[in-house]
């Protein structure tokens, strides 16, 4: 089954619209796949959506391949993004500003209901609750022109929902200009002279295991080390490239078994921690033939991890997205590429 970073999706009452990434990322949506899981729920947004005669097909079959509607492109390339979107300076892709990305969202998921009655029951998220998370933080940063037009679109639609806080809150947004800065560097891992090392590794971040816009998205991040201390054994784990604080956790695996736990801790721009380890895992570390690795976030099996495949290719689509035209990038992006362009 193609992991979900390749899949991009809107979750709707009753079943999913997917599209093919490339062609999202691409600008180039032409067709989506309505796949369904409940015929009853779906069936009243599905007509609307298609048609009678496509969505009696599609009802029958519990899918169907249908044109793209340029606004479920547009919902399903931003429920992406917050999601998946591979930040990473060293890579050349910038991070996006979550605030813009929700206030996008949030206009999205409103255009969306206009096509088809009833799509949002059950959906993710509301355009109340994405509007919530766009402001939480007080003024949005971003162009303030486009910010306002966006915030009078929601306004509009909060007041025929009859949300009148909202509509009144969405009328008033403050806006200032520029995006959120974000603290990077490299960092350097604790000294430990005097010390050997017991064995070392470096290994890269599963996105699917950590939240979204925390850490850099490119490979190899993760260095590690268990050193022989004076009373204990000590792993000590690093991971350059942080853009936020978040709870994180590095797990040391044998053979895909966790062995140690360590909690990470945002310094100058990396996460970094470390943690004694018990006679077993000391023994463990020092025997030469065994295999360890380093799980960053969640390590349990539950999770549908991220290969190496899947992200070289979502960094190359997301990195090919800067030829295209300004009205085909997100307004989130389209923010980041300015303010990286003022910075040099």
């Amino acid at each position: 089954m193609t992991h979900p970073v390749r899949t991009p999706v809107v979750a709707a009452d009753g079943g999913l619209v997917r599209f093919a990434l490339a062609d999202l990322l691409g600008g180039s949506a032409t067709s989506m796949r309505i796949e369904l899981a409940d015929a009853g729920a779906a069936e009243p947004w599905l007509t609307r959506l298609v048609g009678a005669e496509t969505s009696l097909i599609a009802l029958e079959q519990g899918h169907a391949d249908v044109p793209a509607r340029p606004e479920l492109a547009a919902l399903a390339l931003l429920l992406w993004a917050r999601h998946w979107w591979p930040a990473s300076p060293s890579l050349g892709i910038p991070s996006l500003d979550p605030a813009l990305l929700d206030l996008e969202a949030a206009v999205a998921t409103a255009a969306v209901e206009d096509v088809a009655e009833g799509l949002l029951d059950d959906f993710e998220a509301t355009p109340a609750e994405l509007f919530d998370a766009a402001i939480a933080g007080g003024a949005l940063a971003g162009p303030a022109e486009e910010v306002r037009a966006l915030c009078a679109r929601l306004a509009a639609w909060f007041d025929a929902q009859d949300d009148v806080v909202r509509a009144e809150t969405a009328a008033a947004v403050q806006v200032t200009p520029g995006q959120r800065a974000y603290a990077l560097a490299a960092g350097s891992g604790p000294a430990t002279h005097g010390e050997g090392v017991l064995a070392e590794g470096r290994a890269s971040v599963d996105w699917a295991r950590v939240p979204p816009g925390v850490l850099d998205a490119a490979e190899g991040t993760v260095t590690w080390r268990i050193v022989a201390a004076a009373a204990a054994a000590r792993l000590e784990v690093e991971v350059t490239g942080a853009f936020a604080d978040a709870a994180l956790d590095a797990v040391a695996t044998h053979d895909g078994e966790p062995f140690a736990e360590v909690a990470l801790h945002l310094g100058a721009g990396r996460f970094a921690g470390s943690a004694d380890l018990d006679a077993a895992a000391a023994r463990l570390a020092a025997s030469p033939s065994v295999h360890i690795g380093l799980v960053v976030g969640v390590a349990t099996d539950g999770v549908t991890g991220t290969t190496p495949e899947d992200r070289a290719a979502v960094v190359a689509l997301v990195r090919a997205r800067e030829a295209l035209p300004p009205e085909a990038r997100t307004l989130a992006e389209r923010a980041a590429a300015g303010s990286a362009a003022e910075e040099f």
